[in-house]
């Protein structure tokens, strides 16, 4: 879709539940349970199809987005659309793509979830010939899940990085591990690989598959007052399948490396907030007759909060229509 939707508390509905222990270091970590999260942000997010120098990157026709949302016990909900005076060179008229991330950090955890359909991609200046190589009908449909566990989470607090709910008081690093699994689809009218390359083993759909553990660092520097860095990187060894159909078929069983990236910075005070954040998974896909690919995915924003306390009214009403409470009733 050309509107571009994260709504964060579907994953919260899995998250909240491990965050319901909060035996937290009130030295490292300030809470304020009442207060409700409001931002203002641009981002862009995307998933690229890179298969190599000898053929280029495959770019979507995505853009910047202009979005508006908040966080309120503990339910995130972000909209978001590429309007057209932010994205002057993006395609007209092209299919539409729906791009739905999700990224949770309850207490101890880093909980990222991925459902992505994307339609029509570009190679920049393909060949160096000054010209774009531009396939409306190149699909990339990828759904994954990445949950990693922090070992000093009573100290570190991602939410304070990312959705600025909480406050980190002083510095604070913890090593992770985790395990993640991903499904990725590449399909075309025609090759994917653009035919005048002639690159044997060229294929018109190919269908991925990749499951392992990761393992990784984070860490958060504070300094001065409110201002803070946060930055955590892993890496993982996924068990990859691959297959591709091109009158014949082809099938490969793989170890695949690959590596997360994610980073955090600006001011985060009581009230207000000001910060740019980048998440980056790097996917690297199962080699089908020597072609390499990578499917790699980021998410980069840049926030304006504010920060109020709702009157009792509101709390008590949104209390009562919060997705997760109503959840909590029906499952207890």
């Amino acid at each position: 879709m050309k509107i571009a939707l994260t709504l964060f508390g579907m994953l919260m509905i899995f998250g909240s539940s491990w965050a319901q222990n909060s035996n937290y270091d009130t030295t490292y970590i300030e809470k304020a349970k009442d207060q409700m999260i409001l931002r203002a942000y641009v981002s862009r997010k995307y998933t690229n199809l890179d298969l190599g120098e000898s053929v280029g990157l495959y770019e979507p026709n995505s853009g910047l987005n202009l979005g508006v949302g908040f966080t309120f016990q503990k339910f995130t909900l972000n909209l978001a659309a590429p309007l057209g005076f932010l994205n002057p060179q993006r395609q007209k008229d092209w299919p539409q793509f729906l791009d739905l991330q999700a990224h949770s950090y309850p207490q101890n955890w880093i909980i990222d979830l991925f459902a992505q359909f994307y339609r029509g991609y570009i190679i920049s200046d393909f060949m160096d010939s000054g010209e774009d190589y531009l396939r409306r009908d190149l699909r990339v449909v990828k759904l994954g899940l990445s949950s990693s566990y922090l070992f000093n989470g009573e100290k570190f607090s991602f939410e304070a990085a990312f959705h600025q709910s909480e406050i980190q008081k002083k510095s604070a690093f913890s090593p992770m591990v985790g395990f993640e699994v991903y499904r990725v689809r590449i399909s075309g009218d025609s090759l994917i690989i653009p035919q005048e390359l002639d690159i044997s083993g060229n294929y018109t759909q190919g269908d991925f598959f990749q499951i392992g553990p990761s393992a990784g660092f984070a860490g958060t520097l504070v300094f001065g007052k409110g201002f803070f860095l946060t930055g955590a990187a892993s890496a993982n060894l996924g068990l990859g399948t691959g297959k591709a159909d091109e009158n014949k078929e082809t099938r490969v069983v793989s170890l695949m490396p690959g590596y997360n990236l994610r980073g955090f910075a600006g001011y985060n005070g009581k009230r207000f907030s000001i910060n740019g954040s980048y998440v980056f998974k790097n996917l690297l896909l199962s080699e089908l007759e020597g072609i390499s690919q990578e499917a790699n995915t980021g998410n980069y924003r840049i926030n304006v909060v504010y920060k109020i306390h709702p009157g009792p009214k509101l709390e008590k009403t949104y209390t009562k229509y919060n997705p997760l409470q109503i959840l909590h009733r029906i499952f207890n």
